[in-house]
């Protein structure tokens, strides 16, 4: 007997093999803890994203102080720091990190330049 023939009486793979269609209660219930867990998960990462806790830790940290001026034209961008010293930690074109005092003329000069580099990248 064909398939066609099985259709048009009414029967399906369902009514010779019950098993295939359903599933059996455990399954199920599985399926739903899976399904639970995962959005349980998902839920979480969207509230943690946005929390102070989740920024990412500074992987650099200034100890100890540059005391040379460095080239202007070789810095790429910079960043603040005040703990464990009052500091600012030059990045350069090559991506070597140096640290420098803050209070010193040249670095206010070399932050302005970046600033100013950056505001036409932006535009």
């Amino acid at each position: 007997m064909t398939t066609y023939k099985l259709c048009e009486r009414g029967l399906t793979v369902a009514t010779f093999f019950p098993a295939v269609t359903k599933k059996p209660p455990a399954m199920k219930l599985q399926t739903a803890a899976i399904l639970l867990v995962f959005w349980l998960g998902m839920l979480a990462v969207h509230e943690v994203k946005g929390s102070a806790g989740s920024q990412p830790m500074r992987r650099f940290s200034c100890v100890r102080l540059s005391t040379r001026q460095l080239n202007i034209r070789n810095l790429a961008s910079y960043e603040k720091q005040q703990v464990p010293v009052n500091a600012t930690l030059f990045i350069t074109t090559k991506g070597i990190k140096i640290c420098v005092n803050s209070n010193q003329k040249w670095v206010q000069t070399a932050m302005k330049k970046i600033d100013q580099k950056r505001a036409i990248k932006d535009k």
